[in-house]
């Protein structure tokens, strides 16, 4: 049986509503977003906006877990169930997501957090805690597995996860700052995870 429009309508509206504020802090930046501006933008009142987000910040919190926290939980899923070795993954589902970050959505959040953080300290922590520990726990979690199978070397990149996301980090930054000056921020991953490997596999 099919659906009814108006119920898909109505589950579809929390998702319009944050791809909404997205695209108005993106505009306009976070301080000078308005709540009623975000629900004339997705088309619904500003009443039932408050009705799924009670504040601003729990709406800039949904942008971050929709624009980064799916991307990053995807990946996550593939390094607590992929089969492949340390190094094909590396190569494989890791570069390719680390490729993807530059051209996203995730540096319109970065760009946000750097100009406004200072501001708005509770929603730099919730980014940290949801996101960047997250993403850092999972990496540990893969180079501990892969000492564990034989195929990595106790090294500092257990203790320093951040070298595999410091070239995506300057990829974001490089391109927010220096739009006209190219970078190959392809061949510069590529060549921060061939020199982990090559310090890393046994």
């Amino acid at each position: 049986m099919k659906t009814p429009r108006y119920r898909r309508r109505k589950e579809d509206r929390p998702k319009e509503i944050v791809a909404a504020a997205f695209a108005e802090f993106a505009e306009h930046g976070y301080a000078a977003t308005k709540v009623e501006d975000v629900a004339a933008r997705a088309g619904v009142s500003k009443g039932l906006t408050y009705l799924y987000f009670k504040t601003k910040e729990d709406l800039f919190r949904a942008v971050i877990r929709n624009v980064v926290g799916e991307r990053l939980d995807a990946l996550i899923d593939v390094v607590e169930q992929e089969q492949l070795s340390g190094e094909a993954f590396l190569r494989g589902p890791m570069l390719d997501f680390m490729k993807r970050v530059p051209d996203s959505p995730i540096p319109v959040v970065i760009q946000l957090l750097l100009a406004e953080g200072g501001r708005h300290p509770d929603l730099v922590k919730y980014y940290f805690d949801n996101i960047v520990a997250k993403g850092l726990q999972a990496i540990r979690r893969f180079v501990a597995r892969g000492v564990a199978r034989g195929e990595f070397r106790v090294t500092a990149v257990n203790e320093l996860p951040q070298l595999f996301l410091a070239p995506v980090v300057l990829a974001m930054i490089w391109r927010l700052l220096f739009p006209e000056r190219t970078l190959d921020t392809d061949k510069l991953m590529e060549a921060q995870l061939e020199m982990i490997l090559a310090w890393i596999k046994v």
